[in-house]
């Protein structure tokens, strides 16, 4: 005879799961993650790729998320969305703020690592990579993620992002691996990018990577409409001339920016 403490637990739990999966429970939960601050959409392995708190536990939560639809789930994730939006509120993320973009790149070095072979080619990336994560801390960046032999690196304010660039510069003049001496080329752009996961997508994402890409060894070059953040008697800056590359915006120009 089956035991009755059994037979009612069983059926709280059949009960319970109706519940969470009753349509209407559904979208009173759907509901509320629209009008909460943050990603609405939270929960996907795009937005929970980063290393925040509320990114690392929300990858959990995506983990465990039943094989039916789920209000309980739903119900968690819109407290990590919501976390989410207040640190990006409060500044510990870039929601809607304006953000200067770096991008660095090796000119010539893909070439060379054929030859050099992997030790070398590592021991320079090694060698570079201290120059360029120094330089970035310095001037209140954070290397958002390393691009092969270059990386993308996000400041508060394009000074912040010149300056690491000239210093990066700097720093690698006296390195030298197998008769390879590495020469980078910058770029720089300042906009409101869409961040997800810790990492920054969108149309000025892709500028900042097209500026970069038209620099020539050892230049910075940033775009015009960043340039107005930069103080004049700090800073030379170069003849404006048009981007013209694919995939960037019709519009920017670019200038190449150095130390007065």
């Amino acid at each position: 005879m089956p035991d009755r403490k059994d037979t009612g637990s069983k059926r709280l739990r059949e009960a319970a799961v109706r519940a969470d999966s009753h349509p209407t429970a559904l979208r009173a939960a759907r509901w509320l993650r629209s009008r909460l601050p943050g990603d609405d959409r939270f929960g996907d392995p795009l937005s929970t790729a980063g290393r925040a708190p509320f990114e690392v536990l929300g990858r959990g939560a995506s983990a465990l998320q039943p094989a039916r639809p789920s209000a309980a789930h739903e119900l968690g994730l819109s407290a990590l969305q919501l976390w989410q939006g207040l640190s990006e509120a409060s500044g510990r993320g870039r929601g809607d703020e304006q953000v200067a973009l770096l991008f660095t790149d090796l000119v010539g070095f893909s070439s060379w690592a054929l030859d050099a072979g992997d030790a070398l080619a590592i021991d320079l990336l090694r060698a570079v990579g201290e120059v360029s994560e120094e330089a970035v801390s310095a001037s209140d960046g954070r290397i958002v993620k390393r691009l092969g032999d270059g990386l993308m690196a996000a400041f508060p304010e394009t000074p912040g992002a010149v300056d690491a660039a000239l210093a990066t510069r700097l720093g690698l003049e006296p390195i030298e691996v197998s008769g390879y001496r590495p020469r980078m080329r910058f770029g720089v752009h300042s906009g409101k990018p869409r961040m997800l996961g810790g990492d920054f997508y969108g149309v000025d994402v892709n500028t900042a990577a097209r500026v970069m890409a038209a620099a020539g060894p050892d230049q910075v070059l940033v775009s015009e409409s960043a340039c107005r953040d930069l103080p004049l008697e700090r800073y030379e800056l170069s003849r404006a001339r048009r981007l013209r590359a694919p995939g960037a915006p019709a519009d920017v120009h670019v200038v190449s920016v150095g130390y007065a």
